[in-house]
């Protein structure tokens, strides 16, 4: 009955990581002993200060509709950390609050794209991302990068990549897959890019900003010039534990920020009213308070590492932000492991699931056919067991 469908359904991919997760699922189902190194999900219970918040606002009886655009000292909450996490100066009224990152990403896209409008998306990429454009009958183009630059965009292929079809870019810094934070100084070169095109929209996902090892995450809309036409997206799902919670925000000019809040208020209403009560401790409270999960995680960063580095044909570089590792696995193209011929980064991907029984999600996913993504959002003993499968089936 697929004919019945609307074209736009039948034209949408599935999400590569969900159809990966959902694979490695079926297997377990039927008794495989599977180590799951593809959902981007922290493996931390939400810290026990949130969830006391949560169980008070229940006590305090919310459980009404909630504002669409989130309650006033929620959005109060988020304009605080704008300002003393990333110098940003939002008011309440440029700020929503969204059933997570996700679906503010598209409350954005849905009132600025139009059909025919174009999306540069620097490569690799979230894999929502270009399904978000095409729903919006949008096309998207990929600005490509490699492992030997760190997996970011220069200022020039930007400037060649923008052409008068070109409304907005997507950028995403800590980055998803990779783990690359762009600079500074690096954005703002390609601000400069940006200047010269007045009518460009940025959309800046910073969903993964406090699981950083480097420098400190710098905001696109901290540039002047760039502010006004800077949408930033940030969540509480990664670095506070909280996936599930489903809680997103913008901080935006006021009339994108307005059209989001009419979109919004056709599809979903306001967000949950207990996650919300929730997330007003989890913005107020000290950053500091998280730390001890990102020290964690930079542990394992490390780990996953020096395992990966210790099999032939793994090339990485070292992700200075997010919890996942994006390695180059060129070098098996064309080669036959275990009578199975790899063709792509796909073959490599389920070759993996198939005979070390560890999942991992193809870097195609993400506009890079040459890597692979593996999260080390799991424990030290399972990152350790996975690649010591993954050497036995490439050796």
């Amino acid at each position: 009955m697929n004919n019945q469908l609307s074209n736009r359904i039948n034209s949408l991919p599935t999400s590569a990581t969900l159809a990966m997760a959902a694979k490695a699922r079926e297997l377990k189902e039927q008794g495989v002993d599977i180590i799951g190194l593809s959902l981007g999900e922290p493996d931390f219970n939400t810290p026990e200060y949130i969830k006391e918040a949560a169980i008070q606002a229940i006590e305090d009886n919310y459980n009404s509709y909630t504002p669409v655009d989130g309650y006033a000292d929620l959005k109060a909450a988020v304009a605080l950390k704008f300002k003393r996490d990333n110098g940003l100066d939002y008011k309440p009224n440029q700020i929503v609050v969204s059933t997570g990152a996700k679906q503010a990403i598209a409350n954005v896209a849905q009132v600025l794209l139009n059909p025919g409008d174009e999306v540069l998306l620097p490569a690799p990429y979230w894999v929502s991302y270009s399904a978000i454009a095409m729903l919006c009958e949008a096309s998207f183009k990929e600005i490509p990068s490699t492992i030997e630059n760190d997996f970011k965009i220069t200022p020039e292929q930007l400037a060649a990549a923008i052409t008068p079809k070109t409304k907005m870019v997507f950028f995403n810094s800590p980055n998803n897959p990779s783990g690359s934070i762009y600079s500074e100084a690096e954005y703002r070169a390609l601000a400069e890019v940006l200047e010269d095109h007045p009518n460009i929209f940025i959309l800046s996902d910073e969903i993964y900003e406090h699981i950083n090892y480097g420098p400190k995450m710098f905001s696109f809309a901290a540039i002047p010039s760039m502010y006004d036409r800077t949408i930033t997206v940030n969540g509480l799902a990664k670095a506070f534990a909280m996936t599930g919670w489903r809680i997103g925000y913008i901080g935006a000019p006021e009339w994108i920020a307005k059209a989001c809040t009419k979109m919004q208020g056709q599809i979903t209403s306001g967000t949950n009213c207990i996650a919300q009560r929730a997330a007003i401790t989890a913005l107020t409270e000290a950053p500091e308070r998280i730390q001890f999960m990102v020290d964690e995680f930079k542990t394992r960063r490390d780990l996953i590492l020096d395992l990966l580095n210790d099999i032939e044909g793994f090339k990485t570089n070292v992700p200075e932000g997010a919890f996942y590792v994006f390695p180059n696995i060129s070098h098996y193209f064309g080669k036959t492991l275990r009578g199975k011929t790899i063709t792509n980064a796909t073959d490599f991907s389920l070759y993996l699931l198939e005979e070390a029984h560890v999942a991992t999600v193809t870097g195609e996913a993400f506009g890079n056919k040459d890597c692979i993504r593996l999260s080390y959002a799991a424990s030290k003993e399972q990152i350790i067991e996975a690649l010591k499968r993954i050497k036995e089936v490439v050796s």
